[in-house]
């Protein structure tokens, strides 16, 4: 699944071209590498993401094409938040 896909699924980022932009941003990386919004993602990889002053890490552990609102937390487990 695309990267910005993903995030939009699981409601990180609340619009795919907002998840596109912040990837030609440089502020997301997969398992370390610089990522752009077409990359695909896959159950395991660690996603970084930078939100102005807060840096997000989680694991990516489950992907499907439509989830309901109260389940989209379903999709990730969050590994750190923290301040930058």
């Amino acid at each position: 699944m695309r990267l910005d896909k993903f995030l939009k699924i699981s409601r990180l980022i609340k619009r795919r071209t907002l998840a596109k932009e912040v990837a030609e941003q440089g502020r997301i990386q997969i398992n370390g590498n610089q990522a752009k919004a077409s990359a695909n993602v896959a159950v395991g990889d660690t996603l970084t993401i930078r939100f102005g002053q807060k840096q997000l890490t989680i694991e990516i552990t489950s992907l499907r094409e439509t989830v309901k609102k109260d389940e989209a937390s379903s999709l990730y487990k969050v590994i750190s938040e923290q301040e930058v």
